[in-house]
């Protein structure tokens, strides 16, 4: 695809991302979450068995004979922004785009071998040129990062968990799967709104867009900076009670809460990774058959370690202080057991005079829990 590709030409000038790998901007827990489904028991087998029974040409038929296709003679302006997004992040198919009527704002990218992107008229009608541009490169960066495969599948075992909801054990095998698949998604959603940053390069239109599908098409009455403070009292406020209903009233829903998403947008916009990758260095799609597993564990285990360290929230400082507990009894016992046995040097061998003539090792219980290491980043 060249440049001129792209239709109209945009409003300003936006920097391009050639051959850029969706590591570039997936959020460690994205990625974790993908690893932990692929581990999940039965679950390639459940996926390979229900990929033929997917009803992925009923929902391409569905959308192309009762939904708009976006193209240079349809919504026009949508279209240039789906091209624009495909070219900053790379993607060399535009897959096919649609307007579908529905007052509810929404926007989904679904299909197992080829994406194809859905907004609804509501979000139209909802957002400004730069907000839009925002949502499509979001929808654009699922189609780069494979998701929509997965939102494939959980839109079909969610229909097929009401189906069989009177076999007790049958549902909640479902079920399981389905609550598993919705944790990955909430985590991939927090992915596509940096993929979503990447294309608008706008990070208060991004901010606005998530503002008015929380509030509507009230943006003189909204505040940034108040909507974001929402955001930290939600994290801080109650005690225990609070936070598991927190836990409860995330678990149905596909994508984290709005003022959730806007918080770990900005915090992405303002980190080092966000503008190395503004300055062209970033991991590429031709190095992903060579990026590491363990690596990323390790980027995973260290951002959960960094998250519960740094929470705000009562249920993950009780988790966080029983670790460093823990973590405070494992150094005390390792440092007795290393004086115990002279520093794993082996056996001590007596003094002169017959003794013991064991001293204490100077380096002994200065670290921290055995085996610890620093935080990754």
């Amino acid at each position: 695809m060249t440049e001129n590709d792209q239709g109209n030409v945009p409003s300003r000038q936006r920097k391009r991302f050639p051959g850029i790998s969706s590591r570039a901007y997936e959020h460690p827990a994205d990625r974790s979450a993908l690893v932990a489904l692929r581990k999940l028991s039965g679950f390639d087998t459940v996926f390979k068995a229900l990929s033929g029974l997917l009803p992925e040409r009923s929902l391409r038929l569905l959308f192309l004979s009762d939904s708009v296709r976006v193209s240079d003679a349809q919504f026009s302006h949508l279209n240039d922004m789906l091209r624009d997004a495909c070219y900053i992040l790379d993607l060399e198919k535009v897959p096919p785009m649609y307007v579908t009527q529905d007052p509810k704002p929404n926007a989904m990218c679904i299909g197992l071998d080829e994406p194809i992107i859905v907004v609804t008229t509501g979000l139209v009608e909802l957002l400004d040129e730069e907000e839009m541009r925002a949502v499509v490169g979001h929808e654009v960066g699922h189609a780069l990062s494979g998701h929509s495969v997965y939102r494939t599948v959980l839109l079909f075992l969610t229909s097929l968990a009401l189906k069989i909801a009177w076999i007790p054990l049958g549902n909640v095998a479902i079920m399981a799967i389905v609550t598993a698949l919705r944790e990955w998604f909430r985590k991939s959603e927090l992915s596509a709104d940096r993929a979503g940053l990447l294309v608008g390069q706008d990070v208060q239109a991004s901010m606005r867009g998530l503002m008015k599908i929380a509030g509507g098409n009230h943006l003189h009455e909204m505040n940034v900076d108040a909507f974001l403070a929402q955001a930290d009292e939600y994290e801080k406020a109650g005690d225990l009670r609070d936070s598991v209903l927190k836990i409860l009233n995330v678990l149905p829903r596909t994508h984290p809460f709005t003022t959730v998403r806007a918080a770990e947008l900005r915090k992405w916009s303002e980190s080092r990774d966000f503008q190395r990758i503004m300055d062209g260095h970033y991991p590429k799609r031709s190095e992903d058959k060579d990026a590491s597993v363990t690596d990323s564990f390790r980027e995973s285990a260290g951002h959960y370690a960094d998250t519960v360290r740094t929470s705000k929230d009562p249920l993950m400082k009780l988790v966080g202080d029983i670790a460093g507990g823990a973590g405070d009894l494992a150094g005390d016992l390792g440092g007795k057991l290393r004086n115990a046995f002279g520093g794993g040097q082996g056996p001590r061998k007596p003094d002169a005079a017959g003794t013991d003539g064991t001293t204490g090792n100077a380096e002994d219980g200065k670290g921290g829990p055995a085996g610890a290491t620093g935080d990754a980043s």
